[in-house]
């Protein structure tokens, strides 16, 4: 039975494994960027940063509902402080497009214009003509639109800021106005934080993952005597139940997500993302039952020894079938309130349970199976965040993370913490990859160092884990110096984690050929200098 047990759960990694690699490695703020750059050329009264922008409303006195928009590249820019703002009545223009001077009073107030019929810059001189302090135009649909200056035309004389927020933003403000209410609104934009505290529970959860995962058979007791880590590599019994990982597979596996990735980007919709989460339920089930039927039965030796026999799922035993029914019953609550604000620890708990087990069942057989699987991995990750608009003209990787096509579902193969002292909300994320390819590798280095007899500090294991840790640090450094923009986690991770195993000893003890041992080791330079290289021009772009 045990036996048929592992064999059911390989069976379901090698299927779940085409899954990790569709999401971003990278985390990635969810949300819009705060700020963009105006468009290069614009002159000096038309370069105003396209920035978002919190709208506040009061109606009759009583707090309303704040929604979304964005500034416009002309005009006056506003506080980042609401205590710098101030609240002004709302009063819509007539003509409602805003195209002429309005003959309703705005003096003194905040102009309402629906969008279309003229340019931005017509609808601002209009508002302004009419005494107004501050335009909002309303857009036709859902979308936030960049509002830039014509060729021809110049912002010279708009000193009012100019803010568009999308349709149902205004049909809001419009519901608030019925019936003669009166409305008040506050425009201000607020930087994000440089640092949120989220940053450091998402990277304790990572680490920990890792480490967790790593001595997970120690916990449990279920790890093997020291004389049966004298190969790395398992026979008899227990081979059936580790999913070896070849350096062909790793090639195949890689190209295999790449091809997933291109149709999940090209044919991404709802009932696409739905079936990822049904993936990802049975998946996090099957997790979570293993790891807490192993740690139970690690306690109480005699808990998993009553057993039933029942139709279909044959001979189980009693704490199992329990374990089970808690696991379906986590997951399905999961998914039915997966938009829900606190949704993110029942897919933080599920994801973790799942990269736990799939450690425990998939291994690195030597460093240069390692070496290939992250290399490769390392140039998937560049190539779909950093390369792909050269030929989709879009960031696959972000654009297949940000489901702009997944009709409101998000992509649930990822950990994420939500931004508790960011004004505008949002989540760090981290990809299931980013974790399981550097974790197969410290996986490695603890077998390694105990076959070897390798204390803590003179091993492989705690400084692959500190390389870890650091490179995600790096990771969070690159994300703040590209102002939010996706990156490729493991251009930081895999320098930082394979980059520090250049020891001859390490490596001939699993018959790498010497040449193979020197092209690495000149790889890994490669890295760590395109890693350097990269937060410096990054750093320089910012400046």
């Amino acid at each position: 039975m045990a036996s048929s047990s592992y064999q059911s759960s390989l069976g379901l990694v090698v299927i779940f494994q085409l899954g990790l690699l569709l999401v971003p490695h990278s985390p990635i703020a969810a949300g819009d960027d705060v700020s963009r750059a105006a468009p290069s050329g614009s002159s000096s009264y038309c370069s105003n940063p396209y920035r978002l922008v919190k709208v506040k409303s009061w109606v009759n006195g009583d707090e309303g509902k704040s929604i979304s928009g964005m500034s416009a590249a002309f005009g006056q820019i506003l506080p980042t402080n609401p205590k710098e703002g101030h609240i002004l009545p709302a009063t819509f223009s007539n003509p409602l497009n805003g195209c002429s001077t309005s003959s309703s009073k705005l003096s003194g107030s905040i102009a309402l214009a629906m969008r279309g019929e003229c340019d931005f810059i017509t609808k601002a001189k209009a508002a302004q003509a009419g005494g107004a302090s501050g335009l909002l135009v309303i857009n036709d649909d859902e979308d936030l639109v960049e509002m830039g200056c014509p060729e021809n035309d110049t912002a010279l004389n708009i000193t009012i800021p100019v803010v568009m927020v999308s349709k149902s933003g205004g049909e809001e403000i419009n519901k608030s106005m019925a019936g003669g209410e009166k409305v008040e609104l506050l425009l201000y934009s607020p930087n994000r934080p440089v640092v949120d505290y989220s940053v450091i529970f998402l990277w304790l959860m990572a680490v920990g993952t890792i480490v967790c995962a790593t001595l997970w058979s120690e916990f449990t007791g279920s790890g093997q005597s020291d004389e049966r880590y004298d190969e790395l590599s398992p026979k008899d019994e227990d081979e059936k139940e580790i999913l070896k990982i070849s350096s062909k597979s790793a090639i195949i596996f890689v190209i295999t997500a790449s091809t997933f990735l291109v149709l999940l980007y090209l044919f991404m919709s709802s009932w696409f993302v739905w079936l990822l989460i049904v993936l990802f339920c049975v998946a996090g089930v099957e997790g979570m039952h293993t790891c807490i039927v192993s740690l139970v039965s690690s306690k109480c030796k005699n808990c998993a020894q009553r057993r039933v026999n029942l139709p279909i799922l044959g001979e189980i035993s009693i704490l199992s079938l329990i374990v089970l029914l808690f696991c379906l019953a986590f997951a399905i609550s999961w998914a039915a309130n997966r938009k829900a604000s606190y949704s993110w620890v029942g897919q933080d708990i599920l994801g973790i349970c799942l990269m736990i087990t799939v450690l425990q069942l998939a291994q690195l057989p030597n460093i240069k199976v390692a070496t290939v699987l992250l290399c490769c991995a390392f140039l998937y990750d560049i190539f779909w965040v950093f390369l792909s608009p050269l030929i989709f003209h879009d960031s696959v990787m972000i654009a297949v993370a940000s489901g702009n096509k997944s009709g409101g579902e998000s992509i649930p193969m990822l950990l994420r913490v939500p931004r508790i002292f960011d004004p505008w909300g949002g989540y760090d994320m981290i990809g299931f990859g980013d974790i399981l390819f550097p974790g197969l590798l410290v996986s490695f280095a603890f077998r390694f160092d105990k076959a070897k007899k390798k204390g803590l500090v003179n091993g492989y294991f705690l400084w692959l884990t500190v390389g870890y840790g650091i490179g995600l640090l790096f990771t969070y450094l690159g994300l703040y110096l590209m102002d939010g923009h996706g990156q490729p986690a493991l251009l930081y991770l895999v320098p930082c984690t394979l980059g520090m195993n250049q020891d001859y000893h390490f490596s001939l003890s699993f018959n790498v050929e010497v040449n193979f041992i020197r092209a690495f080791k000149i790889c890994s330079l490669f890295f760590h200098f395109l890693n350097l290289r990269t937060l410096y021009h990054i750093g320089v772009g910012k400046r």
